[in-house]
């Protein structure tokens, strides 16, 4: 028999079927949920602390004050008799050069790439595209050992290398000068820092004005002349050069003296770079299409060259479809860093890697260099979303 729908006892005020109340339900299965992950959660360290106890470890990080006891060839000063906590700084280090050398150049090899993408030269659009399919197309990995492997260990050896002018370049590095501080430079860095400061306000005060006024205020060339006119005079005006050049030479069977890029550093950088300036391309074209033809037409009426139309038009309008899609690239680098353990580069993960088999301390190894990358990333997207609200369009 159906329950009459007039049923007083159905009406009550008092009555709640909690069973029926999907508010209920939801917080109930999210409480559950809760209640397993706490449980699986604990019965992980659980195990976890078990098993360090088994094998006489604990979890401390009094293990990085440790010798370290292994060398490391290329970054900051490091000795076998240094501590692992002072590899893992050089790792850092190491790792932090190749991402922000990786970035920059990235950029601006995505952003020319991307424009030849939408040439009128059919060759060049063409030859672009071709290296935009490659990398994007195949592994980083195997992109890495073919330029480190295939490209940069096959290039001439020490005694036969390339050389132009003081420049050299064989299969142990690229050698060239190198600047030497003398007594005046810190002097010099302070005027020249201070110039570029001053450049940097006077454009900002010299384009404002023009904006508002109309009247040209040449920003850029007075700018300019600032932030290269101080350092040059002053190189003059201070007692004896600041800096000297020191040339590399060989000696025996090494070079001695300048500076060198050393193999397994290109070998890293350059397949980043490619691999990313392809992905970045791809983002930059999309960007420039996403910009009204109606602003490029009229752009073009008003006189403006084709340079002045990408430079002052479709780019800073196209930069605000770019940026997000753009930091996902930069992260992605950043992470991918850490494939230079293939070429051998000492960045953070090969020395991390080294030191935890050195130790045995895995767990506190893994999470210090999970939490470093995550900075690394959390950084460089805090940079980019500062970017981002920047760029945006001003909502009324």
């Amino acid at each position: 028999m159906r329950p009459n729908a007039t049923d007083p006892t159905l009406l009550q005020p008092g009555r709640w079927s909690f069973w029926r109340d999907s508010r209920f339900l939801q917080a109930l299965a999210q409480a559950i949920f809760v209640v397993l992950v706490l449980i699986a959660g604990r019965w992980l360290v659980g195990n976890l602390f078990t098993s360090l106890e088994e094998r006489g470890l604990d979890l401390n990080f009094q293990f990085l004050q440790r010798t370290a006891g292994f060398g490391i060839g290329e970054g900051l000063p490091f000795e076998r008799t240094d501590s692992f906590w002072r590899a893992f700084v050089v790792g850092f280090v190491n790792s932090i050069r190749v991402i922000v050398f990786g970035l920059a150049l990235a950029t601006v090899l995505g952003i020319l790439a991307g424009i030849s993408l939408l040439s009128g030269n059919w060759l060049l659009r063409n030859l672009v595209s071709a290296y935009v399919e490659v990398m994007r197309n195949t592994p980083l990995l195997v992109q890495l050992f073919f330029i480190y492997f295939g490209i940069i260990l096959k290039l001439p050896s020490l005694q036969e290398r390339l050389i132009v002018g003081q420049f050299s370049l064989s299969n142990r590095g690229f050698y060239f000068p190198r600047a030497v501080p003398q007594d005046g430079a810190t002097l010099w860095l302070v005027l020249a820092g201070a110039a570029l400061v001053g450049g940097i306000i006077l454009y900002r005060i010299l384009l404002k004005k023009r904006i508002l006024t109309g009247s040209e205020t040449w920003p850029g060339l007075k700018a300019g002349l600032l932030i290269f006119g101080i350092p040059l005079i002053s190189w003059f005006l201070i007692p004896g050069n600041p800096f000297t050049l020191e040339y590399p030479d060989l000696v025996g069977l090494r070079m001695e003296g300048g500076a060198r890029l050393t193999p397994e550093f290109a070998g890293i950088l350059i397949g980043l770079v490619l691999y990313t300036g392809a992905f970045i391309a791809d983002i930059v074209r999309a960007g420039i299409l996403a910009v009204p033809k109606g602003q490029l037409e009229a752009a073009k009426a008003s006189g403006l060259t084709q340079a002045q139309v990408l430079r002052l038009v479709i780019l800073p309008q196209a930069m605000r479809v770019i940026i997000p899609p753009l930091t996902n690239q930069y992260l992605n680098l950043a992470k991918n860093s850490s494939l230079a353990v293939g070429v051998g580069f000492p960045d953070l993960y090969n020395i991390s890697s080294t030191i935890f088999n050195q130790s045995g301390q895995a767990v506190q190894v893994i999470s210090l260099m999970m939490v470093t990358y995550l900075l690394m990333s959390l950084l460089i997207s805090a940079v980019m979303n500062v970017l981002n609200e920047r760029l945006k369009i001003p909502e009324r």
